[in-house]
Formats: C-alpha cells, structure tokens, sequence
C-alpha cells in the first residue's frame, strides 16, 4: 500500500457530512506544520462593483468540498498520497479597507508553513484578493526580478486602473500586480474573456503590455492555452480562476455573472491541459453563496481547487 502524506478521514467510516468541516476534508493545519499546499480562505468583499456576498464564499466552499475525493482519475493520481495538504483557516481582514486587507493577508499568508516549500491557495472573496496571495507567493518563491507567470480564467481582464477613485478593488488586482512586478505581462494569459465592457479603453493596458488574452469565441478552436505554456518551459506559473468565467447558467452565484461563458466540463478540460506546468501559487475567486441556486457554484469552486492541486500531484 502507498504512504499517504496527508492522512484523510475514511469517507466509508466517517460521513462526509459529519465532522468539522475543512477544505476538501483536509487536517487542520497546526502552527509546525510545513505541508506542500495550505488552503485557506479570504472572507472579503470589499472590492466588489456590483453584487456584494463573496465574503461568505470560503465557508460554502468549505461545505461543499466535504464531498471532494482525492483520487482524480483522468490524471491518475491521488492528491493525499503525493500531497501534504491543510487547511490553514482564514486570513485576517479589515472589513471597510481593501488595501489594509490585501496587505493584511500578505504578511499572513507569508508566514505559513516553510516559505521555500508551502505553496499557498487561497479561497475568496472577491478577485482583489489575488493581489495579496500573488505577492506573498512572489516574495515566498525569491523575488523573481521578472515576476510570475500568471494564468487568468476570467470574464473580465480585471486590469482597469480605477472605479471611483479605487485602485485596489477587484476590478485592478492584475494592473496593480504587474506595475509591482509581481507578474510578468509577457507571459501572462487570460482565458474566457467576453461579455460587453464599459468602454473599449479598459482594455488598452493589458494589450499594450503585451498579455496574451483568449476570448470565449476563440476557445475550442484548438489548445491555445496548453500551447502558451509549452512555449514557455521551466516558468513558475500562478494561476487564478474567477468562477464568473463559467456560464451562470453553470454558476450563477457569482457577483458579476456574464453570460455566453464556458461549461463547467469545459473548464475542467481547460484546467487539465495544464498539466506539467509548475504552479506555484493559487486562487479561486468571487463565489457569491446568496446567488447560488442549490450550490453547484460552490460545488464547482470546490472541484477548481481540487484539479489545481491535482496539477501539481500529477506534475510530481
């Protein structure tokens, strides 16, 4: 029998309704602790532009991966037993700031576990949220002078300079990112762009800094996405997934819903042509529980956090 490195509660023995509940089932994460991957949570909503309610996605997340298995079976692997995962609870906030939050959850999150080995995944929240677990990822993997990779499923670009004066809201966590070498635009790919936009000037920055953007149409027509990060070997890449890049049709609880987006089977299909891709750091974003009819946007976030993690079990 293999050795597991993350011990699971027996879902034959132990209901995976009963119990506390934790990502995906995983041990909660004690202060010696050096796992291979923390998930935890950033119940914050403070950047949000239209429909507020992402804070309370970590705890539906939660919920919903209590059915999570770890064996994924187009890749092959089981996730405990190439794994060391916890659940490291929920970052601090500060509810009415979005920038003392993000740096809030930065300084916290770069303190879990071993900075050299524990890669970090957040839950949000909203998308502003990525900003802070990007830069504890990039200050955790050395500082790269060229910035990370950053592979971006999402219906908005989320590089606009400001809303009302804001510039740290989830409409700008990517323009804030690269301008603090955070990320490297060249090597930068948003997947799953459509839906109308205020004007076409919010697009200039990201097409001007050279991000390669793959709209919703031109999906399909080949593997676009697997290709860039081919061409680009040995890169550390982080990705981030925004759940409004999947159809509301396939989750709707979601604040700023577009429509004509991905499948849900679409998405997973996506996530799995990465696979080989070194990923370094991750989030999953902007799950709005009071939308979500019967929690299947839930259910799907929880499933992202899954094939993420599978990535990196397949990739060892």
């Amino acid at each position: 029998m293999p050795e597991f490195k993350t011990h699971l509660i027996d879902g034959r023995t132990t209901p995976r309704f009963a119990g506390v509940c934790t990502f995906c089932r995983f041990p909660v994460m004690s202060p010696s602790d050096t796992p291979d991957w923390a998930v935890y949570g950033v119940p914050f909503d403070g950047g949000v532009t239209f429909r507020p309610g992402a804070r309370f996605g970590p705890r539906a997340v939660r919920d919903a991966s209590a059915y999570v298995k770890p064996y994924h079976v187009e890749h092959a692997v089981n996730i405990a037993e190439k794994l060391s995962l916890v659940d490291a609870g929920d970052a601090p906030v500060r509810p009415y700031s979005i920038k003392e939050t993000l740096d809030s959850v930065a300084h916290w999150a770069g303190s879990i576990g071993d900075p050299k080995t524990t890669r970090l995944l957040a839950v949000g929240g909203d998308h502003s949220i990525a900003y802070a677990n990007i830069r504890a990822t990039w200050e955790r993997r050395g500082k790269p002078s060229k910035g990370l990779g950053l592979i971006h499923f999402d219906s908005h670009l989320d590089t606009v300079d400001a809303v009302w004066g804001e510039r740290w809201g989830h409409a700008s966590p990517f323009i804030r990112a690269i301008e603090d070498g955070l990320v490297d635009p060249a090597t930068m790919i948003s997947v799953g762009v459509k839906g109308p936009l205020n004007t076409a000037a919010d697009l200039d920055f990201a097409l001007s800094r050279g991000v390669t953007v793959i709209r919703r149409d031109q999906l399909g027509a080949g593997d676009a996405l697997g290709e860039f990060v081919r061409a680009h070997p040995g890169r550390e890449w982080y990705l981030t997934f925004d759940v409004d890049v999947v159809d509301p049709a396939f989750a709707p609880g979601t604040g700023t819903p577009s429509i004509g987006g991905i499948t849900t089977a679409e998405a997973l299909s996506l996530l799995r042509s990465l696979r080989g891709a070194d990923i370094v750091g991750a989030d999953v974003v902007e799950v709005l529980p009071d939308r979500d009819v019967a929690g299947i946007t839930a259910l799907f976030a929880a499933h992202v956090v899954f094939e993420i993690l599978s990535l990196d079990a397949a990739r060892r």
